[in-house]
């Protein structure tokens, strides 16, 4: 049986800020085309249509494809005959990742999705998308190809795979050669893989047989050579001879004159034949020699060409479009924080100068500006800042369940117009006839006076440090970087939820807490202590009933309690814990079941030792009566103390909490201990 792949692909593209409001922006581009006559993959409107089913029950845009990070949804989409039309809103609460949008320096979508059905043409080597599932949509900083064909090639890690992919979709037939490209394919990267040493050797050996093939080839054309020659000397000596026995015998001495000068000039012949073969064998050697020697050259460019390839498979070379640096975010959170605690701009610090040039080795100077400035540091400290904020936030169980807006000043005025009086008049006739009143003040009903009010907002300043001794170099400062990372956001998540949730404990609480809008028990939903009695379904639901008008959609409620209340709830048959809630329950933070659809989230800034009277057991909220605003997200800033010999790094950002309304209560009830 084949292996079937079921791989996540991501198509990118640009988008354009269509229109931006005091709290929103909204972008807005294509995703993908449909036209085949630019020889790419195609989507066609079809699948579309089909595909989007699922994502459009929840349709939340994230950053760089971290499902942990929602940060708008999309507000409009079609399908039209140039593809998948997107239309999203990202909120100013977002902070961070808003202001990188509106800058521009989060600019594409990067849409993930998964074929399920396609058909793939061997001839044009092309993929139509019969049927596919989007998964979800992301905004990231580059597209992965954002001048290029749309092509599902570029989704996956080797070639191996990918052929793997098409045989998937392609006719039998096609799928047979297939097979065979991947296993001519196999081959040709089996030698294209060969150790650099082995392939010296191989051209060493080479040059070395040809050379001996030639020395022995000259060898023998030499030995050939002298013995024709020597062989052709003794049959002229031979004949020579004989002709001159033959003249002594048969002729008197003055012919002998005229013999002996005839055979001189034989002999004189047979020696100008010699050198001229001679000649021939010093011109064959004279070639033997040359190509020789352009064998050598041969063997030469070899061994450079040997030399190249080397190098090649040394840097791993890639003849495409650069991708995004393989720099990680633990290792930008690194040189962000050693920048910090050093003071030093980030390429004056060893490990920050190595991390710059990789980048720039990567993305080019011209992407990013030449190493040194500014430019990437800044980019790096807005990402890590706005990381280690959602980090705080993840950790967060009060803030968390709490609506909340960004603020454009410290302190924001809310006007509100709160209801006064009774409802609207039935205006009637008088007397039996019951006829309308036309034309008398009493046919608009009785006069009523409304009075606006304001409700202000103040964001107050939330901060914690770490110190650092001037001792600490470099090198023994990276290994502690996440222990000071963690620290930091866990210190600032627990002090904002108790402030939430009880206040800070003094009379000068920059934040009152929730619960303090209902500051004393109640016998009818109290936890008598003197009668050992425990946290119940039952205690939960009078103090439900206590929110009069906030508590009747049970769904918009949120029910916080302390460790031991948790325990007390579990020992109560009517608790539904979080496996019993159902799988379409809404989770937050800390969750841990739930009381007639409504969550029950334990927290543990309420204390938990021995209750006294009056203290908290549990709160139940309606969130909507109350409103969370950030003026300033998280910031790291460090300073020297020469004194102390030490550096100090500070975390801070700006936080307010307010109760929206009273006119139909205060919108919590709290559960407290009593006598």
């Amino acid at each position: 049986m084949k292996q079937k792949l079921d791989k996540l692909l991501y198509l990118s593209s640009k988008f354009t800020a269509s229109t931006e409001t005091d709290d929103s922006i909204y972008i807005e581009g294509y995703a993908s085309t449909v036209d085949r006559d630019r020889h790419g993959d195609v989507i066609p409107m079809k699948a579309w249509n089909e595909g989007l089913s699922n994502y459009l029950k929840n349709p939340i845009i994230l950053a760089y494809h971290n499902h942990q990070m929602p940060i708008g949804k999309m507000v409009e989409h079609k399908v039209t005959d140039q593809g998948l039309w997107v239309r999203a809103q990202i909120p100013s609460e977002v902070g961070d990742v808003y202001k990188l949008v509106k800058k521009g320096i989060l600019s594409a979508f990067s849409v993930g999705f998964r074929v399920r059905d396609a058909d793939y043409d061997s001839a044009t080597e092309s993929f139509l998308i019969k049927e596919l599932e989007l998964h979800e949509i992301s905004v990231v900083s580059i597209p992965a190809n954002q001048n290029t064909l749309f092509s599902l090639a570029k989704a996956f890690d080797t070639a191996e795979e990918f052929e793997l992919f098409k045989q998937q979709f392609a006719p039998k037939e096609s799928a047979k050669k297939l097979d065979t490209l991947i296993s001519a394919k196999s081959t040709t990267n089996e030698e294209w893989d060969m150790d650099p040493k082995e392939l010296e050797k191989m051209l060493a050996d080479a040059a070395t047989k040809a050379a001996e093939q030639t020395a022995k080839a000259v060898l023998e054309a030499q030995t050939k050579a002298a013995e024709d020659a020597q062989r052709k000397l003794a049959e002229e000596e031979m004949l020579q001879a004989k002709i001159k026995a033959a003249v002594s015998a048969a002729t008197p001495a003055p012919v002998v004159q005229t013999v002996d000068t005839g055979a001189e000039r034989l002999l004189s012949d047979i020696e100008k034949r010699l050198e001229d073969q001679a000649s021939e064998h010093r011109t064959a050697l004279e070639g033997l020699e040359a190509a020789i020697r352009e064998k050598a050259k041969e063997l030469e460019a070899l061994q450079n060409k040997s030399g190249e390839l080397e190098a090649l498979q040394r840097s791993r070379m890639q003849f495409s479009e650069p991708s995004a640096p393989e720099i990680s975010h633990a290792d930008k959170e690194k040189a962000v924080l050693i920048s910090k605690i050093l003071r030093r701009p980030m390429n004056d610090t060893k490990f920050g100068k190595q991390l710059l040039e990789k980048a720039a080795a990567s993305f080019g100077a011209s992407a990013r500006g030449p190493v040194g400035t500014t430019n990437m540091q800044e980019l790096w400290e807005t990402e890590i800042s706005t990381t280690l904020e959602s980090e705080m936030r993840r950790q967060l169980v009060v803030a968390g369940a709490m609506p909340s807006t960004a603020m454009s000043n410290p302190v924001m005025r809310i006007p509100v117009n709160p209801d006064t009086g009774d409802n609207a008049d039935w205006v009637i006739g008088a007397g039996a006839s019951e006829k309308l009143v036309y034309g008398t003040s009493a046919s608009s009903g009785t006069a009523r006076t409304h009075a606006l009010k304001e409700v202000v907002l103040t964001a107050y300043k939330l901060a914690t440090k770490e110190y650092i001794a001037f001792e600490e170099d470099e090198d023994s400062l990276i290994p502690v970087l996440p222990l000071v990372r963690d620290a930091l956001s866990r210190r600032m998540a627990k002090a904002l939820d108790k402030a939430m949730l009880i206040g800070a404990a003094g009379a000068s609480d920059p934040i009152k807490g929730i619960a303090t809008y209902d500051p004393t028990g109640v016998a009818a939903r109290g936890i008598d202590i003197s009668a050992a009695e425990k946290l119940t379904v039952a205690k939960v639901m009078a103090a439900r009933k206590a929110l009069d008008a906030w508590g009747l959609n049970p769904s918009e409620l949120v029910i916080f309690v302390s460790t031991q209340g948790y325990y007390e709830l579990l020992e109560d048959t009517n608790f539904l814990t979080i496996d019993k809630a159902g799988p379409n329950a809404t989770l937050f933070t800390g969750q841990i079941g739930s009381v007639g659809n409504t969550p029950v989230l334990v927290s543990p800034t309420i204390p938990t030792a021995t209750p006294a009277v009056n203290e908290l057991a549990a709160v139940i909220v309606n969130p909507r009566n109350f409103l969370v605003g950030t003026h300033r997200g998280m910031r790291l800033d460090s300073d020297d103390e020469v004194v102390n010999q030490r550096s100090v790094l500070v975390a801070s950002l700006r936080i307010g909490m307010t109760q929206l309304s009273t006119v139909d209560g205060n919108g919590v009830a709290c559960v407290r201990y009593v006598a």
